[in-house]
């Protein structure tokens, strides 16, 4: 019978920043430890557990599973840790011989600190411990300025932008989010030149405790043992940490900015990936709009896209043929402010009719 703690990593980092590619690295590269994955979703769909339902984690047609995928689609796992995540760790303790680690993937709009204060429960706490924070970070975004502090700088921004809202305290959650982590990854690092790189490290820095480092990577690949077996014990020092936001224990913490976030799925059919980028990209100018992912059907193709977008930036790749008997068609999933589900599915239609 395993005896020791099971190590948890969390994964956390703001909207498009790349956390579902860095978790489906890990998985992919698992090299036989039997990994539990936990996935906070933010909308209808769960479209990052499906994209990882392909990296035998038990989900997958083929092969014997290596662990298990818990869906929660709460949009807040940092808000919801007692009636959404507690339940989960005692499904996950019950099976603790057959787990040697548990990846948790936090939506963008999750907060970890509480999520890491939660290790504190009793039975949590005597079966499970936080290996490490992983903040993810979204390069050419924060290179762009759309996270910094500097008031100015996001005002003078938002002048230049008008698709960006300098209302929403984006960059307190940002801040948050580094200050937690016992590792950043500084993402997309293929787009940006070593001028932006350094001045992202310069707005990083500061955030963190002197000994976190800050590693670049490509499409979240890295060695797998910088990210597992850090052996942190983020628990023990994560009240040492400052935030923004306050502790879960803090009743200030309800009121955390997630009521200024919501989402809405809108679907077509078979389309050309062409169209439905412009279309899309014509909802982000028009609209609200932080993060959009989905999954599309392309004329004459078996295999499912899959589409990633933060701002006017979209990448696509396709991940898998689609199933015998499995319903086609495409479904996206647009996170933002101030949505109407109604006028952007017209809208699409709209432009994908032209």
């Amino acid at each position: 019978m395993q005896t020791s703690k099971i190590p948890a990593t969390i994964v956390t980092g703001f909207l498009g920043s790349g956390k579902t590619t860095l978790l489906r690295h890990i998985l992919d590269n698992a090299n036989g430890r039997r990994i539990a994955v936990i996935v906070n979703e933010f909308g209808e769909l769960g479209i990052d557990g499906e994209i990882l339902k392909g990296c035998g984690i038990g989900c997958d047609d083929a092969g014997e599973p290596t662990g298990q995928l818990y869906e929660l689609a709460n949009g807040c796992l940092c808000c919801t840790v007692q009636e959404e995540f507690f339940p989960v760790m005692e499904q996950l303790l019950e099976r603790r011989d057959q787990i040697d680690h548990v990846l948790i993937e936090t939506s963008g709009l999750a907060l970890p600190k509480p999520l890491v204060q939660a290790f504190h429960w009793p039975t949590i706490r005597n079966a499970f411990t936080v290996d490490s924070v992983v903040t993810v970070v979204d390069g050419p975004a924060a290179a762009a300025g759309q996270f910094a502090a500097n008031p100015v700088a996001v005002d003078a921004q938002r002048r230049a932008d008008p698709n960006l809202d300098h209302e929403s305290p984006l960059h307190e959650l940002f801040e948050d989010q580094l200050a937690s982590a016992d590792l950043v990854i500084l993402n997309k690092t293929d787009l940006m030149d070593a001028a932006q790189i350094a001045s992202v490290e310069a707005l990083v820095r500061p955030e963190i405790p002197a000994e976190v480092k800050i590693v670049p990577a490509q499409a979240g690949t890295l060695d797998v043992g910088m990210l597992l077996g850090l052996q942190r014990a983020s628990e023990d020092t994560i009240h040492l940490r400052p935030d923004h936001h306050g502790s879960a224990d803090d009743p200030e913490h309800a009121d955390h900015h997630h009521d200024e976030f919501e989402s809405v799925v809108v679907r077509a059919g078979t389309v050309d990936r062409d169209a439905l980028v412009a279309a899309l990209q014509k909802l982000v100018a028009e609209h609200t709009i932080y993060r959009v992912k989905g999954f599309a059907t392309l004329p004459g193709k078996a295999m499912r896209l899959v589409l990633h977008g933060v701002g006017q930036r979209f990448d696509s790749y396709f991940d898998r043929a689609w199933r015998a008997g499995e319903p086609q068609g495409t479904r996206v999933v647009l996170i933002g402010q101030e949505l109407d589900g109604a006028v952007l599915q017209a809208s699409l239609d709209a432009a994908l009719a032209r």
